[in-house]
């Protein structure tokens, strides 16, 4: 290999790494999610006080928990996958089958989504919509906008898959052996 990657490669990289640390950044908010629904539940149950505020703060974080860390975790592969045939598969063959399967399957379905919360999230912006709810908090826009992360970011992982499963494909070493680095 040479001592180089080849553009495309360190493309690649450099997105699996820009996934990568939102991805743990949002995986950190798991703690945050829990102590926050606990003080939620022991305020409303054991005080008797409403925390719209806090629990509006627990969707926004199980939000951006799911639609932020799923590039990260197609990065990782730990997507759920029903393979019978796939894990029998050579090298070329699984490479083949990932590659159709974002080009056919999830490079469609982001542009699908994105398309269609395009204006969901724009009229949202426009008005800098707030909570409806009193003592609601006022960034339900930036809520919103956690559905474009999901799609830029997926779309990014797709194609920096889509780099690695090509040079696969194509028989070269160097995207088995950068995969091997980054997984």
């Amino acid at each position: 290999m040479p001592a180089r990657l080849p553009f495309l490669l360190g493309l690649a990289r450099l997105i699996d790494a820009g996934n990568g640390l939102l991805g743990r950044a949002c995986a950190w908010l798991t703690l945050f999610l829990v102590f926050a629904t606990a003080a939620v539940v022991v305020l409303r149950y054991g005080f008797g006080i409403g925390a719209t505020a806090l629990q509006e703060a627990v969707m926004y974080a199980h939000a951006l928990i799911f639609m932020g860390a799923a590039a990260w975790t197609l990065q990782r592969n730990g997507h759920v996958r029903v393979d019978i045939f796939y894990q029998r598969f050579p090298v070329r063959r699984q490479a083949l089958v990932e590659l159709l399967g974002n080009l056919l399957f999830l490079l469609p379905v982001c542009l699908f989504l994105g398309w269609n919360s395009w204006d969901y999230v724009a009229n949202s912006w426009s008005t800098f919509e707030g909570s409806n709810e009193s003592g609601g908090l006022k960034f339900v826009y930036l809520q919103k906008s956690i559905i474009l992360l999901l799609v830029v970011s997926l779309i990014l992982q797709s194609l920096a898959e889509i780099i690695r499963y090509s040079y696969r494909l194509a028989g070269h070493e160097a995207a088995r052996e950068q995969e091997v680095q980054h997984g």
